[in-house]
């Protein structure tokens, strides 16, 4: 019997949300009736917070290390995607 880490069963279910929302996403920007799509959004919506959940307990757990961004690569980002936005 092959018995699984608390790392592992994280790392699965959190391969799984980014999965589901990428489908969700597909789906709703597919659909043509709106009340479908309304419904898929909804759906979105409450699969991102799960995925966020699951990555903050391998966070937390340090299964999920998000090393401090250089300031300097902070400031680029913002300038680039400023400019996107406009």
């Amino acid at each position: 019997m092959q018995v699984y880490t608390d790392k592992e069963v994280l790392a699965d279910g959190l391969a799984a949300q980014k999965c589901s929302t990428n489908l969700f996403n597909i789906a709703m920007n597919e659909c043509v009736h709106e009340n479908v799509r309304e419904t898929f959004s909804r759906i979105l919506d409450e699969e991102h917070i799960i995925q966020v959940d699951v990555f903050e307990a391998m966070h937390k757990r340090g299964f999920y290390e998000t090393p401090a961004a250089e300031e300097k690569k902070v400031q680029e980002a913002k300038q680039k995607f400023s400019q996107c936005a406009k």
